[in-house]
């Protein structure tokens, strides 16, 4: 009997169960195939892919222009791992669902991509698969360099095959738990989250049509064209949204466009609001000071310390000076989000008074008793308290973390030598970390909830041997 005869000679109390289990049935076909089309696509892609590397030596204006966009990506930052060889990986990422190593992107013919296609090369930046077909583990920002055009990933072909010495440095096997060590998650992970873009998309990207619209002119043309410049490489190379936004239960970015803030998964730093001027957001900033926090690490208003430190020394100080516009451009041109106003917050006048004390023996000598802090040269040296954003954001996590790891500005060329701040990690314990905290948070005018003792507790961790 067929399946039609069978629902016509089904009653009406059947047809109710039959029909929602049939749906659900077929959702679950389409579940399967969409998966399995994943997993089976990986032998067809092994075969293309096989071939050896193309033999025509690029030029050396190529392999610069790669040397650069590497910088630009941060690619040392994961691949190179502390006292190891360039680029020869081996570096943990840890995750919620376990340690990452990233893998040896060298020539090496054993280990490294000394084997890989400019294509196979392509296909791991645009689709997150290796070379052999293995569905790569998204740690590696594939959701990101989706964005990036066939040319860029040219460059960095033929920069890390010709520009990279090669080391014979075998991967390390990842430490990630069942499920998520298995193809068949990534696959389902990928079918769930992974949009992939348009192969060669970033005129998409760089020129939206809709854009030029309007009677601006040339002038309004070239603002958008730069604007859209910096979207590509806040959204591609740059993969700001790693950081800086939300993320879901499976790690996945809910949206790499909507920079709200995040804190960031097993590093207890918070990536503040690319979209809140009370955060992080620069649209209200001469655009000069934008790119100066990004070439230098300080501003007249700011300077740079956590996990955006690294960045800037082991990355956006390189990017050239037309780059920089384009990123300061799109990052004020993103929408402003605005929080409901909040009470003033309670604090216990006892906590408040320890925390005074605290910062009078501790602090005052470089922050100033009225924490105006200090500049050299127009720009930050010791960062003003009172007032300060990254004081009053709605999580303390960062200035407790900086409170007991210390705090520091990358070096770089436009500030060689930047102050500092020392530990106290081994002389406050966390009643007093927290007082001083709540204290730095309420005090000239600042408003911002009081920290607990159990709060600093959280963010101690993995901060003492």
């Amino acid at each position: 009997m067929t399946l039609a005869q069978r629902w016509q000679r089904a009653s009406p109390v059947q047809r109710v169960f039959i029909a929602p289990g049939a749906f659900l049935a077929l959702i679950a076909v389409l579940i399967v195939g969409l998966v399995t089309i994943e997993l089976i696509a990986a032998p067809a892609i092994f075969q293309r892919a096989e071939a050896l590397n193309d033999a025509q030596k690029p030029s050396a204006e190529l392999v610069q222009r790669g040397e650069y966009l590497a910088k630009v990506g941060n690619c040392a930052a994961c691949h190179t791992a502390r006292g190891g060889q360039p680029f020869a990986g081996g570096k943990a990422i840890h995750t919620p669902f376990g340690a990452v190593y990233t893998s040896n992107i060298t020539p090496d013919t054993t280990h490294g991509i000394g084997r890989w296609s400019a294509q196979a090369f392509y296909r791991a930046m645009h689709e997150g698969r290796s070379a052999d077909g293995r569905l790569l583990t998204p740690a590696f920002p594939y959701p990101n360099y989706t964005h990036v055009s066939r040319e860029d990933s040219d460059a960095l072909y033929a920069y890390f095959m010709h520009g990279v010495p090669s080391v014979a440095q075998p991967n390390r096997a990842h430490e990630l738990g069942f499920p998520y060590n298995t193809q068949l998650a990534l696959a389902v992970w990928r079918l769930l989250f992974f949009d992939k873009a348009q192969p060669n998309n970033a005129p998409e990207i760089v020129a939206a049509p809709a854009i030029f619209q309007g009677s601006g002119g040339l002038k309004d043309m070239q603002n958008a064209a730069l604007t859209a410049r910096g979207e590509y490489l806040v959204r591609g190379l740059g993969h700001c949204s790693a950081c800086h936004a939300q993320r879901n239960a499976l790690g996945a970015t809910i949206n790499d466009q909507l920079l709200s803030g995040a804190l960031m998964p097993m590093q207890d730093w918070y990536a503040p609001s690319l979209m809140d001027p009370r955060q992080a957001g620069v649209m209200h900033w001469p655009t000069q000071d934008v790119v100066a926090l990004l070439k230098t690490g300080v501003a007249p208003n700011a300077s740079m310390a956590g996990p955006m430190a690294e960045v800037v020394s082991k990355s956006t100080q390189y990017w050239s000076d037309a780059d920089l516009q384009a990123t300061a451009a799109y990052l004020q041109s993103l929408p402003q989000t605005t929080a409901p106003a909040r009470d003033k917050p309670r604090v216990n006048p006892q906590f408040y008074a320890r925390g005074e004390q605290l910062f009078a023996k501790h602090c005052a000598s470089c922050h100033g008793t009225q924490g105006e802090g200090a500049k050299v040269e127009g720009s930050v040296a010791l960062p003003a308290l009172a007032g300060n954003r990254a004081v009053t954001m709605p999580t303390a996590a960062n200035l407790v973390r900086i409170l007991l790891a210390g705090g520091y500005a990358p070096s770089t060329a436009g500030n060689p030598r930047p102050f500092g701040m020392p530990p106290f990690v081994h002389v406050l314990n966390d009643e007093d970390i927290a007082a001083v905290t709540t204290y730095i948070r309420a005090a000239w005018g600042n408003q911002a909830d009081a920290v607990s003792a159990a709060d600093v507790l959280q963010h101690r961790k993995g901060l003492l041997p």
